[in-house]
């Protein structure tokens, strides 16, 4: 079962021993063009993603394996990746990296395009045919079951006992880790309010259409 930071006890390392660990952060992002406030309240999370898991790791163990939604490559390639898509992100994941853990390739690459690529058509192109959407549906949700098994794999593969694992995924995923894995998710204050920026703002947007 999931364990939500601040909605549990205090773990208690003890009961962890020789198990296998994987603390889950939702991944968000931001644009060079995205309006101040949300910048603001991108940043507050991150400072807080870095506390909860400074925090979680003083009691739970050291993490040892990052991995990290939509990377297919390791060591320094991955981190310049990380460096260009999200730099409050990357700063975790490098000092991480600096005091010995390891980011691990996490997803295949033709994987990830593909999603992409199914993923761009479901939202620019305008559908006249039901039956056509239904299919270009079918397969990005096809290419998605793929990806979250490859994710699932990888981490079996790499985490070993009494092992930490650090994985940074957007929300709604449909990732099955094996039944050994204790999982914590990361849920600091701020991703709530961050939500809420971006609902009332979607509402704003769709009344502004209209």
């Amino acid at each position: 079962m999931t364990k939500q930071l601040g909605k549990i006890k205090k773990p208690d390392a003890e009961n962890y021993i020789n198990k296998r660990k994987l603390f889950i952060v939702p991944l968000i992002f931001s644009g060079e063009e995205a309006p101040t406030e949300y910048v603001e309240k991108f940043n507050l999370y991150w400072q807080q993603v870095t506390q909860h898991v400074a925090n979680l790791e003083s009691r739970i163990g050291k993490v040892s394996h990052i991995y990290q939604e939509s990377i297919s490559l390791t060591g320094e390639k991955g981190l310049n990746v990380m460096e260009k898509l999200n730099p409050p992100c990357y700063q975790i994941i490098q000092d991480k990296c600096q005091g010995g853990a390891m980011l691990e390739t996490t997803e295949e690459s033709e994987l990830v395009e593909e999603s992409m690529d199914w993923e761009r058509c479901l939202l620019t192109v305008g559908f006249i045919s039901k039956k056509v959407a239904k299919t270009v549906t079918e397969f990005y949700v096809e290419v998605l079951r793929k990806r979250f098994e490859h994710i699932s794999r990888r981490i079996d593969e790499t985490l070993k006992a009494n092992e930490v694992g650090l994985l940074f995924i957007r929300e709604g995923h449909s990732v099955q880790f094996h039944q050994d894995i204790e999982v914590f998710s990361v849920v600091p204050p701020a991703l709530d309010e961050f939500r809420r920026w971006q609902r009332d703002h979607s509402s704003t947007d769709k009344k502004t259409e209209q």
